[in-house]
């Protein structure tokens, strides 16, 4: 069943790759549409360029880096606000604004306190943050009452408690969550950094191919954005996964 789907999904892929090439073909714009032929010869250029890696690295560790720091205080003040109305009310109106205002305000109004270097970092955090909170948040009140009533009973240690009832219950939700924040992450993380600019950065770069009229470049770029983005969801998920097995052999 894998085998096939992934051969379904190749499939796929080459389909979209001949669409987009008949469709260079016929408008005969290379400045509009290029070909997936040309992105593919500069996608193999880059990574032979100096400063390739550097570029990666710049970006790879800001957004990620919010992306980290989103998922560690989205999970524990979610934690905290199930065990308090009070936090859980007085954070309320924040996140709200944040899943409202669009990311492009956020960027420039952030602009005015941040330098450009550590823009995508808060942008990313910004974005992760809530989807984390209300997930896990969401997890934990939909815990079964009866086996909170048997942990009281008993004199279960919270500890105990969060590893043998809330973690089990939680789980699901905030692997949604992670999957979710992820692609968004590097979404506004590099919307930042083309807002932004900041030097040797991979926003820099599409920036660059913009100004340039570089539709290659642009395209090409992208292509290292998505490969990256989906590269590190993969290993990260599975980090994930080996470590709540561990978690329940405990």
């Amino acid at each position: 069943m894998k085998r096939r789907r992934l051969y379904e999904r190749a499939a796929a892929v080459i389909f979209a790759l001949l669409l987009w090439q008949a469709a260079s073909m016929i408008l005969g714009q290379q400045l509009l549409l290029v070909s997936p032929v040309r992105v593919l010869l500069r996608l193999g250029a880059l990574w032979l360029e100096p400063g390739f890696w550097q570029t990666l690295w710049f970006s790879f560790l800001r957004i990620e880096g919010g992306f980290f720091l989103g998922l560690f205080l989205g999970a524990l003040l979610a934690v905290i606000s199930s065990r308090s109305h009070l936090i859980e009310t007085l954070l309320w109106p924040f996140l709200v604004a944040v899943k409202s205002v669009p990311v492009a305000s956020f960027i420039i109004i952030s602009l005015i306190w941040l330098s450009a270097s550590g823009l995508s970092v808060f942008i990313s955090f910004l974005m992760v943050f809530p989807i984390v909170y209300f997930n896990v948040l969401q997890g934990m009140k939909s815990t079964d009452g009866r086996m909170l009533q048997m942990a009281e009973i008993f004199q279960m240690p919270w500890r105990r408690q969060l590893f043998y009832i809330y973690l089990p219950q939680v789980r699901p939700f905030l692997f949604s969550a992670c999957s979710t924040a992820l692609g968004i992450s590097w979404k506004a993380g590099i919307a930042a950094e083309v807002i932004g600019i900041p030097d040797g950065s991979i926003g820099e770069r599409l920036y660059e191919a913009k100004v340039y009229l570089s539709t290659a470049d642009l395209f090409a770029w992208t292509i290292v954005i998505v490969l990256l983005s989906v590269l590190f969801e993969k290993v990260f998920m599975k980090f994930m996964k080996w470590g709540f097995a561990r978690l329940e052999k405990l």
